[in-house]
Formats: structure tokens, C-alpha cells, sequence
């Protein structure tokens, strides 16, 4: 019987941390072009403590991230087993393929962002889906 390989558990958690961090880059981006923006965090001219749109941006930042880096853990400790059924594997695909097209598509389309906000809240996006998705990886591994 053939042994069971691994891959090495740095190769996993770089992955599932670069993974986990442009998923959550991505629903920055797609939340953006639905208001659901960091940037209100750092805007002055609204009399609340703190727009209900940032709040929810931050926190589902964090879940996709942190779900991306777990989830891409998993699936990198149980796929060289072959326990990933080819049906699931293209289903992953083809979700990861759509939803980098849609955040592509709103990335290129006109802010509503003023510049410099735009830059700390995607800067602040990409710092909260690394830690995240790390934070995840690290879940997931030290689980198995």
C-alpha cells in the first residue's frame, strides 16, 4: 500500500494565508460598488460614531478571510490523500474563478472612494484578510 504524502505545513499555511487575503481583498472590492466600505471609518463629514456600512464591511472581511485561509488549509491537508472528490475540486474553481472576475469588475470600474481613502481602506482590507486568514490557517492546521 502506497504511503500517504503531505504537504510540508509552511507551503499550506503561505497558501491558504495568500488565498484566504485575496478573498477578502475581493469582497472588499465587490462590497465597495454596494457601499459597504472601510473608508467610512476615516470620513469626517458624518455626525455617527461609526457608519453601519464600515461596521459590516470589517466584519465580513474578516469571516471570508478567515473562512478562505481555513477552508484552503483543509482542502491542502486532505487533497494530496485524494479525499477531495473531482466534482468538489471543480466547484471550487469555478466559485474561486467567479468571484475573482466579479471583484476584477468592480475594480475596474470609477471609485466612489476619495483617493486616499480608498488606498488605507483597501491597505486596511488586505492587512485584516492576512491576519485572518492566517489566523484560520493556523485553526485548521492545528486541528488535524
Amino acid at each position: 500500500m502506497a504511503e500517504t504524502t503531505f504537504f510540508p505545513r509552511h507551503l499550506i499555511l503561505g497558501a491558504a494565508v495568500i488565498s484566504g487575503m485575496l478573498l477578502a481583498l475581493a469582497v472588499h472590492m465587490l462590497g465597495a460598488s454596494y457601499g459597504l466600505d472601510l473608508g467610512g471609518l476615516w470620513r469626517s463629514d458624518t455626525r455617527e460614531f461609526m457608519p453601519a456600512g464600515a461596521a459590516i464591511a470589517w466584519w465580513l472581511i474578516a469571516t471570508v478571510g478567515f473562512s478562505g485561509g481555513y477552508l484552503t488549509a483543509t482542502l491542502m491537508h486532505s487533497a494530496v490523500s485524494g479525499q477531495i472528490p473531482q466534482r468538489m475540486r471543480q466547484l471550487l474553481i469555478a466559485v474561486g474563478v467567479l468571484l475573482l472576475a466579479g471583484a476584477g469588475q468592480a475594480a475596474s470600474a470609477p471609485s466612489p472612494l476619495p483617493t486616499v481613502s480608498g488606498v488605507l481602506a483597501g491597505l486596511a482590507a488586505l492587512c485584516l484578510g492576512a491576519v485572518m486568514a492566517f489566523c484560520g490557517a493556523h485553526f485548521a492546521l492545528r486541528r488535524t
